[in-house]
């Protein structure tokens, strides 16, 4: 027989554990399915470890304001849960005079954001800070920080568990059907659905799009497209001269080939922006010059033969090439009409940040 529970979350990242801690605070506490053998196996442990200040995304975007309600979230939990994290902050750099302009546009919409700790510094300032950073200027973001974003997951899904939430891996989802006022979950080779609940959320990332195309009765008018771009990160063996995060000011798909840092102080180069037609993690050691190349305009006296391929991140972007960046699309039963159901779509950057806010507007969703 088909088991009943509260809700069912599809999707154990990040922002799925983050929806399923916040339903079993609201008394809803849910079955999260992954369908990979641990969480957050794709998108929440393939990405920077950042946790954002909210700069970049547009006036009234979700992105700008689950980003600015979500990192105040996040450091408040970290700080609670032991989870480990540093409010390094962040540099971001124009290589000349020339990149001015861009700057001032990232202060407009950040303040458009509520973020108003940015502060712009000449270059004999950040000589200052950085001495190694050579620019024309650069804007310093105090609240841009780094997590351990496994430990965060972690913590996350402690607390779900603590309300009675329950995660269960190696179960991918074949298919969603409804039936008497119940969203029920198949998977393959099943000949009846293997659990139901009157509240779904699709929290599946990368397989978003392809889980609500196979989902009855949501019209596919509310499914958008998906689009890949792979990120794909270099390492560096040996200590770096740089306490804060660098980055370059934003090219088109990303935020430009950046220098993060982990808990350890660790550096690595990246994401650049690559559109590919499928999810492929595969790191070219072939790109090892374009990354040296783009490296070394962050940091001149970089030794080359420290650089190595590391890893690579896919986003599930709902916008593709040449188009304007999209915001997050969170589409619940008031957008599509399908009582009890949430969708996430284009969940990347910032997503790790804003996690707990978009939690929260899942649950309201469903209000």
């Amino acid at each position: 027989m088909t088991e009943r529970v509260e809700a069912i979350v599809v999707g154990a990242g990040v922002v799925g554990l983050a929806v399923a801690r916040a339903l079993a605070l609201a008394g809803k506490p849910a079955l999260i399915l992954e369908g990979e053998s641990l969480f957050g196996s794709w998108t929440s442990s393939r990405n920077s470890e950042v946790i954002h200040a909210g700069i970049y995304y547009p006036e009234g975007s979700l992105k700008a304001a689950l980003c600015v309600e979500g990192k105040e979230m996040l450091y408040a939990f970290c700080e609670a849960r032991g989870v480990p994290y540093k409010r390094l902050g962040k540099l971001v750099f124009a290589h000349d005079e020339s990149q001015f302009g861009e700057l001032d546009r990232i202060v407009e919409r950040a303040s458009g954001a509520g973020v108003t700790d940015l502060q712009f510094l000449d270059r004999t300032a950040v000589r200052a800070l950085e001495p190694e950073l050579d620019c024309a200027g650069a804007l310093i973001s105090p609240s841009t920080g780094i997590v351990d974003s496994h430990a965060l997951m972690l913590a996350l899904l402690g607390e779900a568990e603590a309300h009675d939430a329950m995660l269960a891996v190696g179960s991918p989802v074949s298919r969603i059907t409804r039936a008497d006022g119940l969203w029920q979950v198949w998977m393959d080779g099943m000949d009846e659905p293997v659990v139901s609940a009157p509240v779904l959320v699709n929290s599946a990332g990368l397989a978003a799009q392809a889980l609500a195309q196979a989902t009855e009765g949501l019209d596919p008018a509310h499914v958008p497209p998906i689009y890949y771009a792979r990120g794909v990160y270099f390492t560096y063996s040996g200590k770096v001269p740089f306490s804060r995060l660098i980055y370059p000011v934003p090219e088109a798909g990303g935020l430009g080939t950046h220098l993060t840092l982990d808990l350890a102080g660790q550096a690595r180069f990246g994401p650049d922006v690559e559109w590919i037609d499928t999810v492929d993690y595969t790191v070219d050691p072939g790109r090892h010059a374009k990354f040296a190349v783009a490296a070394k305009r962050i940091w001149p006296q970089l030794d080359p033969d420290r650089l190595q391929p590391g890893y690579a991140g896919v986003r599930p972007k709902v916008s593709g090439p040449g188009e304007p960046a999209a915001d997050f699309i969170i589409s619940g039963p008031a957008d599509h009409g399908c009582e009890g159901l949430v969708n996430l779509f284009g969940i990347e950057s910032p997503g790790l940040t804003a996690s707990l806010a978009i939690a929260e507007r899942v649950v309201g969703k469903l209000a």
